[in-house]
């Protein structure tokens, strides 16, 4: 499925042949390529050391601990040095180990601490009770919080008498970094490049907005769009409706990203007529056989996903990924929990790591699709294991593989979650896409190893199913998860709490905006079960906030306004509140987008809330702490690791 890999381990591997050390004069060029020992360089690259960095003339672009940046030598130091670390030109660390050439970043010492001060710094438990202000925080020059309370504080009298630098909030709000508790890293990134239909109501809307989008980029070799939905076009989704808008092939990815409606040109390219359907996905036919334009499921997901994958250019992909980190800091984030992660991305997002310091901390479930086999399921756990083992809290604290994630079911707008009553608008049964059975042996043997499962459940047969699977196979304590739960019956929204599962929500999706088919589709009764997010945390279940970016906005403040009034953020005009019993109070929605989900990752252990001894991931805001009025706040500034990493005002 996910093909990337076998090519990547093999331009690695050329590269440590070819590039196996490094000049240690400062004549690496593309003319003198070494006076000692003849190094070369690739393309337009000037310098290339043993693990892959390449830099200028007198510069290897070293992003590892030590050089923040490049090491120079003319200069026989870091560019932008970490403090009180050293690293040699061939990625050697540490003073005691300084390379095979001898240079050594010197240490400045600790960088200045600094004193945030003139604020109202967020404080809480875990659950958002008891939450309070301090006045001020002082972090260190290693970038954590030494000490956060009253400005009359001893520690920050002390700090002010030795000339710390003072930075000014301005009377803001502070809130902890926020972090995404469910988001696809690559695919938002490339969202960001997709013609947005979130605002149609209907087809010619549909038509009206791709023509334009085709029109305005007449050089893209593919149209590719976001944000339907099925009520859009009374659930249909046909090549015929669109075939006339352009020669290219046009990819609509729904707004779930469960579904990706295709022209016909798209279809003949994927090479689908003949194709059979994939487990767990249908590719929907006409009377004749012959593929109509809808890939749903799995389908999308086994056969779409990683063909685009495969023919977007590699500097694309980094570019997206850049993308993404980018608005995520703009929109106040320092973290993000990537819930669907493949060969093809986690290839990407480490070459982009090897060539710069992305400021955000991203922890990784790695995605199981259904297969034949139950061997073939538990190979792709066998993979996570393996990245896991590579990439953990110790080796690599800032991009980790935490866990795995299943997707057990579909959507309800698509009639594809798995309920425990027929639907209905139409009578149709469906069944989770993975049994009870075949999900057991998946999340014992990820459990085992140490991994956290992550189940996508939307329907309450689905959902039933997920709890059984963790109570049944999985070790308490781990912090497993349910993603999504959005119709929940009240002996399962219990059970979540008793077993120690984490609650992992994303409130966009529970907008009224976007809910107007729901009624017809599951009938009133069942609506009053819908998005049960007070009900879980009454229970005992700690929430981890998200927003299931790019499928919806991933503003965390707009997220949180729905999640405490019910009411829509895409059109705030809307009187309609979703079950308004079920709404948290403001301090508990932001806890849940910060600390929530860090302790959904044990990443709480480092982030995730402002207190003493952890890092200073923090963003100002310009707000009212008011939920009514979120909609109106605004990120000014965000901090990541104590270094200002997006300022509004630049």
């Amino acid at each position: 499925m996910f093909g990337a890999k076998t090519a990547f381990a093999l331009v690695l591997l050329a590269a440590t042949a070819v590039f196996s050390d490094v000049s240690p004069d400062e004549t690496c060029g593309l003319t003198k390529a070494g006076n000692s020992k003849g190094y070369t360089c690739p393309g337009e690259k000037k310098c290339c050391s043993s693990n892959g960095y390449c830099g200028s003339t007198d510069e290897y672009c070293l992003t590892t601990v030590g050089c923040q940046t490049r090491y120079s030598n003319a200069t026989a130091a870091c560019v932008a040095p970490v403090a009180g670390k050293t690293i040699s030109p061939d990625g050697t660390c540490g003073s005691t180990e300084a390379g095979k050439y001898g240079y050594v970043c010197p240490s400045t010492g600790d960088t200045m601490a600094t004193l945030h001060h003139n604020g109202r710094f967020f404080r809480s438990g875990l659950r958002g009770e008891n939450h309070s202000f301090a006045d001020a925080m002082l972090v260190d020059g290693s970038g954590k919080i030494s000490h956060i309370g009253s400005a009359g504080d001893e520690q920050i009298k002390t700090a002010e008498a030795a000339g710390v630098v003072k930075h000014d909030v301005g009377g803001r709000i502070v809130l902890p970094g926020f972090i995404d508790g469910h988001m696809h890293l690559l695919m938002l990134g490339q969202s960001l490049q997709k013609a947005g239909l979130e605002a149609c109501k209907n087809l010619e809307d549909i038509r009206r907005t791709i023509k334009e989008f085709a029109a305005a980029h007449p050089t893209r070799a593919r149209i590719m769009c976001k944000g339907w939905m099925h009520s859009m076009t009374d659930g249909k989704a046909l090549a015929s409706m669109i075939d006339d808008l352009d020669r290219r092939p046009i990819f609509i990815d729904s707004k779930d990203l469960h579904s990706t409606w295709c022209n016909s040109a798209a279809l003949e390219e994927l090479g689908v007529q003949d194709m059979p359907d994939p487990e767990g996905g249908k590719i929907h036919r006409d009377e004749n056989g012959k593929a109509s334009g809808l890939l749903s499921e799995a389908a999308a997901l086994v056969i779409v996903w990683p063909y685009l994958a495969k023919v977007a250019p590699l500097e694309e992909k980094l570019a997206a990924i850049k993308g993404a980190v980018d608005a995520y800091n703009a929109a106040g984030y320092t973290g993000l929990v990537e819930l669907a992660m493949d060969e093809n991305a986690w290839d990407a997002l480490q070459i982009l790591r090897q060539r710069e310091r992305l400021p955000i901390r991203i922890a990784v479930h790695w995605l199981i699709t259904p297969r034949k086999t139950e061997a073939e399921n538990l190979a792709q756990v066998d993979r996570a294991i393996e990245l896991n083992r590579q990439f953990n809290a110790k080796t690599s604290a800032d991009c980790r593989i935490v866990g795995i994630k299943v997707v057990g079911d579909g959507i309800i707008d698509g009639c594809t979650a798995g309920l425990s009553e027929p639907y209905t608008s139409n009578g149709v049964s469906c069944d989770p896409i993975w049994s009870l059975e075949e999900l057991a042996p998946v999340v014992k043997k990820a459990d085992a190893a140490g991994l956290q499962c992550a189940l996508h459940a939307i329907g309450d047969k689905t959902i039933r199913v997920a709890i059984d699977a963790l109570e049944q196979n999985a070790t308490p304590g781990r912090r497993h998860r349910i993603e999504h739960l959005e119709l929940a019956s009240p002996e399962d929204a219990a059970r979540l709490g008793q077993l120690g599962i984490t609650a992992s929500i994303q409130p966009v999706h529970a907008d009224p905006a976007i809910l107007r088919a729901w009624p017809s589709l599951l009938g009133p009764a069942r609506c009053e079960r819908a998005f049960a997010y007070k009900e879980f945390a009454d229970g005992g279940a700690v929430l981890a906030l998200g927003s299931d970016a790019p499928t919806a906005p991933h503003a965390p403040l707009r997220n949180a306004y729905t999640a405490t009034t019910r009411r829509s953020a895409r059109e705030p005009e809307l009187a309609d509140r979703v079950n308004p019993h079920f709404a948290l109070e403001l301090a508990a929605a932001i806890a849940a987008g910060t600390e929530g989900s860090a302790y959904s990752c044990f990443a709480d252990q480092w982030t995730g809330r402002l207190e003493t001894g952890l890092s200073a991931d923090f963003t100002v805001v310009d707000m009212e702490w008011d939920a009514t009025k979120l909609l109106e706040a605004r990120i000014v500034q965000t901090w990541f690791k104590g270094e200002k990493v997006f300022d509004a005002g630049v």
